[in-house]
């Protein structure tokens, strides 16, 4: 059985993050977005962790669904910042060489 009071909590502590984490991001300008979110592609792969860590206490079915929602949905944020990454870096390659248009 789940304790009511700690999913509340839960639920309110994932709605502060996610209402902070919009509020700082807005306020990013447009032309730093970008590089800020790929030079802290760090962060993503330590809560890609952390959900994994989560994932592998979680003992109720409910627990196991939010969890592996969790570590699809922190794989996908690691995976485009990596995407995103190598985008940045090809507009700034010198070489001359232009990047492979992919089909």
């Amino acid at each position: 059985m789940i304790d009511t009071t700690m999913l509340w909590t839960a639920i309110y502590i994932a709605m502060l993050a996610a209402f902070t984490g919009y509020v700082v991001i807005s306020r990013v300008p447009v032309i730093l977005h970008t590089p800020l979110m790929s030079g802290s592609n760090f962060i993503h792969g330590i809560v890609l962790v952390g959900a994994m860590v989560a994932l592998g206490l979680a003992t109720t079915p409910l627990e196991q669904a939010i969890g592996f929602i969790a570590v699809i949905l922190g794989a996908a944020n690691v995976s485009g910042g990596y995407v995103v990454t190598e985008r940045i870096l090809q507009m700034f390659d010198r070489s001359g060489k232009k990047p492979k248009k992919e089909a």
